[in-house]
């Protein structure tokens, strides 16, 4: 199992043009570019509050997931 070749990506390139069409790809791209940005304003902003993470934060405690 090698590494994707050109054809192969100008084949889902092709794929991708086909599905979505010329016009949505430029709106698909900035949506995305969007998220990615949101993103990485979030774990930025949480980085900032000083506070280090739980050690605790994903368990979940017993009789807490019946309050959810």
């Amino acid at each position: 199992m090698g590494s994707l070749s050109i054809w192969h990506w100008l084949i889902v390139l092709l794929i991708v043009v086909l599905v979505f069409g010329t016009k949505k790809l430029p709106g698909i791209g900035k949506d995305l570019g969007n998220a990615v940005k949101g993103f990485k304003e979030g774990m930025n902003e949480g980085a900032k509050d000083g506070q280090p993470p739980a050690k605790d934060a994903g368990r979940i405690i017993d009789g807490e997931a019946d309050k959810k």
